[in-house]
């Protein structure tokens, strides 16, 4: 991706990812899927890793990976936005995969990072807590060291995919212990002793989240004791770049259909496109879409090239602000269009609004991220004084 756009290559990547999520896993196919047992559809789930690579596609080759890049990854959660696609492709091939990327030792990576990105095996990142938030700062689960071995106590909540997955990065800090600094990355393989899944009820049913009790939970440390805090910033960094491509999509698919609604609505004798109000409020919402947009391909770019710590934490900042509420005004503004039916369970728009609503809080408020994102501008324009 230039400064001025997409390549040829991604976009047929594009044309690539949607087709096939268009005709393999429309918005139908979610309601399918957050009904069943599991929570997923596992035979698209293998697909997607095993068939198309998409599990990987950010992954490196050596790894079992496609080798591409934070572009390519926000290609494909921006057709997965469109479809509200419900499967833990976020949790694992975003959160747990970048975990490990940036955090596990050399040896890890090469035990761990093939199955995931095969999908053969889905990863969860734990870092949140009762309480919320998203720092390590956070963190009040315990990690003891004895006899060679480390034991993790406490509890983790908003774990994406809790309930399906087979390995969970944990975050703990040693007891006693305070600040950031103090914290690190622990591997936890399901139905480890001690370990307690709990689903959460949830907004939305197509991002399912659980809490996790920690009870003497046998822990293999991810790479350097301590060394969490600096880790995880740069993982949840690439994560918001990732979500904001997420979110634009489910907004874009909004807005298409609000759009096309408005065209074949008839009230009073006229389309209802033909009035003011409902131009004005379609006008909005492709202001705050296109805005979101720019920010989130900016921000994909900026992860792809490998900018520097601050130039991408505010780029992502200002991605998952804008995304956020393009998204959640798109969802609500196409209520209204649609009139009473909008929020109906026969109308796939309340789908939508409830996936706006959990992305909106996921990794932190709009509010804590346009709050980061003047904290860098400031600290940038300090800096050049």
């Amino acid at each position: 991706m230039s400064q001025l756009g997409f390549s040829d290559e991604q976009r047929q990547f594009r044309d690539f990812v949607a087709r096939f999520f268009r005709e393999q896993s429309p918005v139908t196919r979610a309601r399918e899927s957050m009904s069943s047992e599991a929570g997923y559809d596992p035979e698209l789930w293998r697909r997607l890793g095993g068939e198309l690579g998409l599990t990987g596609v950010h992954v490196p080759e050596a790894y079992g990976g496609q080798g591409f890049g934070a572009v390519e990854l926000g290609i494909v959660l921006e057709e997965m936005g469109r479809v509200v696609y419900c499967g833990p492709y976020f949790g694992s091939a975003v959160l747990a995969t970048y975990a490990l990327l940036e955090g596990a030792t050399a040896a890890q990576q090469e035990r761990w990072l093939p199955p995931l990105a095969a999908a053969d095996i889905i990863g969860s990142l734990a870092l949140a807590e009762p309480g919320g938030g998203w720092e390590a700062g956070i963190v009040q689960a315990s990690a003891r060291k004895s006899a060679g071995r480390w034991r993790l106590e406490g509890t983790k909540s908003y774990v994406l995919d809790g309930r399906t997955a087979d390995l969970f990065i944990i975050a703990a800090r040693e007891p006693g212990s305070a600040g950031p600094q103090a914290v690190s990355l622990f591997a936890v393989q399901a139905g480890a002793p001690g370990l307690e899944v709990e689903p959460l009820q949830t907004v939305d049913a197509t991002r399912p989240l659980s809490r996790l009790r920690l009870s003497g939970v046998d822990a293999e440390l991810l790479g350097e004791p301590g060394a969490a805090e600096p880790v995880l910033r740069r993982v949840l960094d690439r994560a918001a770049v990732a979500l904001a491509s997420e979110m634009v999509g489910g907004a874009q698919a909004l807005l298409d259909s609000a759009v096309s609604y408005a065209k074949l609505r008839v009230q009073f004798g006229r389309l209802i496109g033909s009035f003011q109000a409902i131009k004005h409020k379609c006008a909005d919402m492709l202001l705050a879409v296109e805005l979101a947009k720019s920010a989130a391909y900016g921000a994909a770019e900026a992860a792809a090239r490998e900018a520097s710590v601050d130039e991408l934490r505010e780029a992502a900042a200002l991605a998952k602000a804008l995304g956020a509420e393009a998204f959640l005004q798109a969802a609500a503004d196409t209520i209204q269009i649609h009139g009473g039916s909008g929020f109906t369970w026969e109308n796939d728009t309340h789908l939508y609004f409830k996936r706006a609503r959990g992305s909106e809080v996921l990794l932190g408020t709009p509010a804590a991220f346009r709050d980061r994102f003047v904290e860098y501008v400031s600290a940038r324009e300090v800096a050049h004084e």
